[in-house]
């Protein structure tokens, strides 16, 4: 039985977005998320709980674009300057990011924070990205995984080549 496509839920507060994943958040799924963040991100927010208690896997594109929130987000690899708690990643997730050396973007949380009072949900609109914005946002992030640690290069390398080589093909058809 194939495991269902990622959904998003977003609760925003005063002082902190929460972004819940339920599901498998893959490369199609990778574009809205990325624009959730983005938006988020320039409406001020600083703090951000990615709640992932019913997240079952992420790909590489997903964690490519996480990690690339958390670079962005904080230059310099520290996290003085923007918040990103990771909350109830699943073991499985938590060898993912430990293993890709992108762990300490993020704090790791394994319980949940009390909701405040200000507390509304947010319903986060889909972007319907074209493959030519699947294809970019691929590549981003699997660059920002290698950005992150460097030793991701090899793993990376032929899929940011072959992912390049598409995104220029896709850019000539448009």
């Amino acid at each position: 039985m194939p495991t269902p496509s990622a959904k998003l839920s977003v609760l925003v507060c005063k002082d902190f977005a929460c972004v819940r994943i339920a599901g498998r958040a893959n490369f199609t799924f990778s574009p809205d998320f990325k624009t959730l963040l983005t938006e988020l991100s320039q409406k001020g927010y600083e703090h951000f709980v990615i709640d992932l208690s019913d997240c079952v896997l992420m790909d590489s594109t997903f964690l490519g674009v996480l990690a690339g929130f958390g670079l962005a987000a904080n230059p310099g690899g520290t996290t003085d300057h923007c918040e990103i708690e990771l909350l109830n990643p699943s073991n499985r997730i938590r060898d993912l990011l430990e293993n890709l050396g992108v762990l300490g973007l993020f704090k790791v949380t394994t319980v949940s924070p009390p909701v405040p009072g200000d507390a509304k949900p947010a319903t986060p609109e889909s972007v319907n990205p074209s493959h030519e914005q699947i294809t970019r946002t691929c590549l981003e992030a699997h660059q920002a995984l290698i950005s992150a640690n460097p030793e991701n290069a090899g793993r990376f390398k032929d899929v940011v080549q072959f992912l390049a080589e598409d995104l220029r093909n896709l850019e000539k058809g448009s």
